[in-house]
């Protein structure tokens, strides 16, 4: 079992922020050295065309001032970036900066304690989730997204808050670039009720889980307000599924995270799950209930 201090660097709480600690105390966000390297990357290709930040940046249709800011490691480079650059730079630049911007798409922007989590999750062939105080970091909508943030105390500066609500966007991308993975999530209604960041956020997010819930890979099921016989008592569980068919667990709370190992506990842990999937709502109830409370908005 490792453990380590966490607070939300990747956003509080809901698997999106925590994070996976190896039995150091380091709590603090990781310093964006790969922004700065994919920064370094594009600098040198764009001399290399014989382009100025001038007549690069309408080229790739962005302004001077962001393209400045990404080269210095200061902003996440926008997916439509690496297209457009192709068509300025050439394949080969391109390709290269594709393999750049590989390492930091999902890890950038993440701890340095939540990245041992974050491996496992993007390999696991199984990862299921059960969440009583926030919305699973891979079902939040960028609204739903910015909301947490902004409420994120101590305060996060400007580059830590763009830099954070991208690393979740662009993790979010497993749910359909791992179409064979299964992925499964029991979700308290509270957390819907509660409209956190007022009615169109809370559209927003049942239109997301709504969406997402199509997906073949994708189950989400409601646990109901009232459930007498409910097994998630002792809080927020994560669980994925490694490639040799081993389960590992990971649990976080305010500033403090764990990821379990151990077999026994781990095992423990899918006990509690099964057991939430039989007390919660459906898949087919789940849906019918989040469509009822967006028409009631």
């Amino acid at each position: 079992m490792t453990t380590g201090n966490g607070g939300g660097a990747d956003g509080s709480a809901g698997q999106g922020g925590g994070g996976a600690g190896n039995g150091g105390g380091n709590c603090e966000p990781e310093l964006p050295e790969s922004l700065k390297t994919f920064g370094a990357v594009l600098k040198a290709l764009r001399e290399e065309a014989r382009l100025t930040q001038e007549q690069f940046a309408p080229l790739v249709r962005y302004s001077v001032a962001y393209i400045a800011k990404i080269e210095q490691g200061k902003r996440f480079p926008p997916r439509d970036l690496l297209e457009r650059s192709d068509e300025v730079l050439g394949a080969v630049a391109g390709r290269v900066l594709r393999a750049a911007a590989k390492s930091l798409t999902r890890k950038a922007g993440l701890a340095s304690w939540f990245r041992q989590w974050a491996g496992i999750e993007e390999e696991a062939i199984s990862l299921y989730a059960y969440e009583c105080a926030v919305i699973p970091g891979l079902l939040q909508p960028e609204p739903y997204i910015r909301a947490l943030f902004e409420r994120r105390l101590p305060p996060l500066s400007e580059e830590q808050f763009e830099q954070q609500v991208t690393a979740r966007l662009e993790r979010q991308r497993l749910l359909t670039e791992r179409p064979n993975s299964t992925f499964s999530f029991v979700i308290e209604q509270a957390l819907v009720d509660r409209r956190l960041a007022g009615e169109g956020v809370t559209h927003a997010l049942l239109s997301s889980l709504l969406d997402v819930g199509l997906l073949r890979n994708v189950e989400i099921q409601i646990m109901p307000r009232v459930q007498e016989d409910h097994s998630g008592f002792e809080g927020p569980l994560y669980l994925a599924e490694t490639v040799e068919n081993r389960w590992v667990g990971y649990v976080e709370a305010h500033d403090c995270s764990m990821l379990v190992t151990d077999t026994k506990a781990a095992s423990a842990m899918l006990q509690r799950y099964g057991k939430m999937r039989s007390q919660a709502l459906s898949h087919q109830a789940t849906a019918s209930l989040l469509e009822q409370m967006r028409g009631a908005l």
